[in-house]
């Protein structure tokens, strides 16, 4: 067989730390020996930002964001959508 794109739905989903890290090793070392593209759903952002060289974030099924890791951590609906939003008054109470 010679598969030029690896689907994966959440690989770590309930595994340890330990358990997680090895898996991503597992999964990256594939995609570099193959060099094929893979497709990743997963909830864990340290696995899919130490895999992923494009990202795509949904909320509710929508599209908010894509680009490169960096630059989704950053996006402004990311943080809103799986962040929450500061008020202006929450944020005059907490700076001191």
């Amino acid at each position: 067989m010679e598969p030029r794109v690896l689907l994966l739905d959440e690989p770590v989903a309930g595994m340890t730390a330990d358990e997680r890290r090895r898996t991503a090793a597992v999964v990256a070392g594939v995609r570099d020996s193959l060099g094929i593209s893979i497709v990743l759903v997963e909830h864990d952002m340290g696995v899919v930002m130490r895999l992923a060289d494009a990202v795509t974030v949904l909320d509710f099924g929508r599209r908010i964001a894509g680009g490169t890791p960096a630059q989704v951590q950053s996006d402004p609906a990311v943080v809103r959508a799986y962040l929450g939003q500061e008020t202006d008054n929450a944020a005059e109470e907490a700076t001191p």
